[in-house]
C-alpha cells in the first residue's frame, strides 16, 4: 500500500519519466461506428495525444480520432516498453486505481483518499486572484521534462509539422518547453489544478480548450492569456450530434423529454420553447421504447454498489416494463461480472436490464454512445461526463471523488442540470416523483441550453483556421 501511494505521487499526478513509452492506438472496428462525415472533417491532420488514467482523457480525443495523425497516441503504454518499466507503470496505474477507489474501504478509505487528494488540490475561484505563482507540482514536472519526460512523444511527433493536441497536461508542458509551436491542451474538468499550466505561461505557446466558462476563468488566474483560451465546449461524440445544426440532438432530445414528463409538467411551462429549438416536426412522440436509466462507474470501477442498490429499488418497476436499467461497466471485467450477479437477482431479459462492457477502450467509447442515444437520465459520478448534459441529458450526480469532480458537480448544479443523487435504496421513490413534478424534464432542458454542444467542430474549426466564431445562440454553441 505505502509502495503504491509513493509511485502514485510522484509519477501520476508530477509526471514521470515513463510517459515517454508510447502506444499507437488505433480505434477498435469491432462494431459498426458512425464516424465523422467526410465534408465534416478538415483535411488538415494532427496528433493526438492522451493518458491512461480514468477514462476522462481518452475520451475527450475519441469524437476527434479521425484527424489523429499515425492514430492516438497514448502515453504511459505498456507496448514498447522495457520489463523493469512496464512494471512500473502497472505499479502507477494500480496505485491511481487503488486510492481511487478507497472511499469504499471501511475506517481507513477515507484518510488513504485524502492523501491523494491534497496533492491535487484546487483552492477556491474566490475572491479572484493572481494565483500565476507556481506550484510543488509544477516544479516538479518542469524538473521532470527537463530529465527527458516525454522524450519518446516528442521524438514521434517532430517526425511531422503537424499541431499537437492533447488531453494530457504534462504532454502539452513538455512540448511546449521543448519549442514545438502549435501545442493545444483539451481540458477535462470544469476546474483545474495549476500543474495544467506552464510554469512561465506568459510566455507558453499552449492554447487551451476549455469546456466552460469556469474553466476559462481559472486559466486566467492562472496566467493564461486570454487569446490562448478558446471556450470550445468539451469534445461530444459526433454520432449523438448529427451534424453541426444538430440534427441527431435535436431530435433524440425531443422524444427523451417526452419520458422524462409523464405528468406534462415541463410541457406545458415550456412547449413554445421546445418547439422553437428542436422543431415541431421532432416533438410529435413516438413511444417506441421506455424510460431508461443508465448507470455508469468511472474508469477504476469505483462506486459500483450503487449499480446494485439502484437495480433493487427499481425491481419491480424493472420487471413491469415501466423503466429499462442499463449498466456500464466499462473495460473493467470484475465490475461487469458484478453487475453480472445483479441481474441474475432480478431478470435475465436483456430488454429489461443491459450491461455494457468491452474489452477495448475505444469499442466500449463506442458501445457507450450507443446506448446514450435512447439513454432518458444518466446517473454517474461528476467525472467528464458531466458535460454530456449538453447533449439534454439529465445527470444524476453520484458522490464525487477528488477535487475536480466536486467542482464539476458545483457546475452541474450552477447550470440546473444535475440533480443531487438522493438513498439509492429509494430510488424508485424520489426517481418517479422527479419525474411526476417535471424537474427531471427541466434539468434536461437546461443543460442542453446552457452547456457547450459543438465541442468536436470547434476544436477542428480552430485547427484548421486558427480561431473559432462565436454564435449568439443559447444552443449553437
Amino acid at each position: 500500500m505505502h509502495r503504491n501511494y509513493i509511485a502514485m505521487i510522484k509519477y501520476i499526478f508530477l509526471g514521470t519519466d515513463f510517459i515517454k513509452i508510447l502506444k499507437i492506438n488505433k480505434p477498435n472496428m469491432e462494431i459498426e461506428q458512425q464516424i465523422i462525415p467526410e465534408e465534416e472533417i478538415n483535411s488538415k491532420k494532427a496528433w493526438v495525444v492522451t493518458a491512461d488514467m480514468g477514462y476522462g482523457h481518452q475520451r475527450a480525443v475519441h469524437p476527434i480520432r479521425e484527424i489523429a495523425e499515425e492514430g492516438i497516441i497514448t502515453v504511459g503504454s505498456e507496448h514498447a516498453v522495457t520489463k523493469n518499466e512496464e512494471k512500473l507503470w502497472k505499479r502507477v496505474l494500480n496505485g491511481y486505481e487503488f486510492f481511487s477507489r478507497a472511499k469504499g474501504i471501511p475506517v481507513i478509505g477515507n484518510p488513504l483518499f485524502n492523501l491523494l487528494d491534497a496533492f491535487m488540490h484546487i483552492p477556491s475561484p474566490y475572491p479572484i486572484r493572481d494565483l500565476s505563482n507556481t506550484t510543488l507540482q509544477v516544479s516538479i514536472l518542469e524538473s521532470s521534462i527537463n530529465k527527458g519526460l516525454c522524450d519518446g512523444m516528442l521524438e514521434i511527433v517532430k517526425s511531422k509539422d503537424l499541431p499537437l493536441i492533447t488531453s494530457f497536461y504534462a504532454t502539452a508542458v513538455a512540448a511546449d518547453m521543448k519549442g514545438l509551436q502549435s501545442v493545444y491542451c483539451i481540458i477535462c474538468d470544469a476546474d483545474i489544478n495549476r500543474v495544467w499550466v506552464a510554469k512561465e505561461p506568459w510566455e507558453s505557446r499552449i492554447e487551451y480548450f476549455a469546456p466552460c466558462g469556469k474553466a476559462a476563468q481559472r486559466l486566467r488566474a492562472y496566467g493564461v492569456q486570454d487569446e490562448k483560451i478558446f471556450v470550445t465546449g468539451f469534445p461530444l461524440p459526433i454520432e449523438l450530434l448529427g451534424d453541426k445544426d444538430l440534427t441527431i440532438l435535436k431530435a433524440d432530445l425531443a422524444q427523451r423529454l417526452d419520458y422524462l414528463d409523464p405528468e406534462n409538467v415541463f410541457w406545458r411551462r415550456q412547449k413554445r420553447n421546445v418547439k422553437h429549438f428542436l422543431g415541431k416536426e421532432n416533438c410529435i412522440p413516438r413511444k417506441d421504447r421506455k424510460l431508461t436509466l443508465t448507470y455508469a462507474v468511472g474508469g477504476a470501477g469505483a462506486q459500483k454498489e450503487i449499480g446494485e442498490r439502484i437495480a433493487l429499488s427499481l425491481k419491480n418497476k424493472i420487471l413491469n416494463n415501466e423503466i429499462k436499467l442499463i449498466l456500464v461497466a466499462g473495460i473493467r471485467k470484475e465490475v461487469k461480472v458484478f453487475f453480472d450477479s445483479v441481474k441474475e437477482k432480478i431478470t435475465d431479459d436483456n430488454a429489461k436490464i443491459e450491461i455494457v462492457y468491452a474489452e477495448s477502450l475505444y469499442n466500449y467509447f463506442d458501445k457507450f454512445n450507443a446506448i446514450l442515444k435512447n439513454t432518458d437520465i444518466l446517473w454517474t459520478k461528476p467525472s467528464e461526463l458531466s458535460f454530456y448534459c449538453g447533449l439534454g441529458i439529465p445527470i444524476i450526480i453520484a458522490p464525487p471523488i477528488g477535487s475536480q469532480e466536486k467542482f464539476n458537480a458545483k457546475w452541474l448544479y450552477e447550470i440546473q442540470a444535475g440533480i443531487r443523487q438522493e438513498n439509492p435504496d429509494y430510488t424508485e421513490q424520489w426517481l418517479f416523483e422527479s419525474l411526476a413534478n417535471g424537474r427531471i424534464a427541466e434539468a434536461a432542458w437546461a443543460g442542453f441550453l446552457k452547456a457547450r454542444k459543438l465541442g468536436t467542430y470547434k476544436i477542428l474549426e480552430i485547427l484548421e483556421t486558427g480561431n473559432m466564431i462565436h454564435k449568439k445562440s443559447p444552443v449553437m454553441r
